[in-house]
């Protein structure tokens, strides 16, 4: 990767740069999809069970499962495409990740770049954390969301608008869990001090609850609450560690200018 004596990158290098993240990125992902598409009725079997006993349904030949349907001569084939490339996308997801990462921290020393694979090694449990916690409350945000429904009607769903909006809500959780990932290694890296981390503190969680406002899918407060608390938790909690690697790297100038 070319640079100029300051050490910056031209604009024709970040471009280039870029086009081979994305690259890299989108290979990455259609690979993962082809996972998707093996395993596409187990998968669809597991992000059912809220609704309807998918299995059951096809071992008695049944037409129907609960409240679910598919439309469409298309409908089977764009709901399989839809659901391969949508877990291809979450379960590649700290490797992509990882090429945003590479992107934005180009410049960084031979010693700085081992918190590249110190994110890489966080980041991976943290959003499977983050969609773990997404399955685990989707039987219940949807029952919340179902006990809307008038008495006197019946709620019939589109198979692929159901798996489409349990997809998103996994993913999202799973993104939002990364936030003190990229706060600590952004602390890491010297980019951001533990200081300007959490000065703003207000305003981070009047964001992250707007963030969780405008992007949960479901829109009920209990999901909302669910992902809020951990994330302003996760903040703080970041804030912290970027304190103490602040006041462990102030200590070690220190030492090295006595020494000096």
């Amino acid at each position: 990767m070319a640079a100029t004596a300051g050490g910056r990158m031209p604009l024709l290098e970040h471009l280039r740069e870029l086009r081979r993240r994305v690259v890299r990125s989108s290979i990455i992902i259609l690979l993962a999809s082809g996972i998707g598409w093996y395993f596409y009725n187990q998968i669809i079997t597991t992000l059912a069970r809220p609704v309807c006993d998918l299995n059951k349904a096809q071992a008695t030949q049944s037409t129907h499962c609960g409240s679910l349907y598919i439309n469409g001569v298309l409908g089977p084939l764009n709901l399989q495409i839809k659901v391969a490339l949508l877990t291809g996308l979450i379960i590649s997801a700290p490797l992509w990740l990882y090429q945003i990462w590479a992107f934005v921290s180009p410049g960084l020393h031979r010693k700085e770049k081992r918190y590249s694979i110190l994110f890489l090694a966080c980041a991976t449990p943290f959003f499977a954390v983050g969609a773990t916690l997404g399955y685990l409350i989707l039987p219940l945000a949807i029952k919340v969301l179902f006990g809307f429904t008038p008495h006197s009607l019946s709620n019939l769903i589109r198979f692929d608008d159901y798996l489409d909006f349990v997809l998103r809500v996994i993913l999202l959780f799973g993104l939002a869990f990364e936030l003190p990932v990229f706060l600590v290694a952004l602390n890491l890296i010297g980019f951001l001090s533990g200081k300007a981390i959490l000065r703003p503190w207000r305003i981070w969680v009047f964001g992250i609850t707007l963030f969780v406002a405008g992007f949960t899918p479901t829109g009920d407060p209990l999901t909302m609450s669910l992902l809020a608390l951990p994330l302003c938790g996760f903040y703080f909690a970041a804030g912290g560690i970027a304190l103490l690697v602040d006041r462990r790297r102030a200590k070690r100038a220190a030492i090295e200018e006595a020494n000096s």
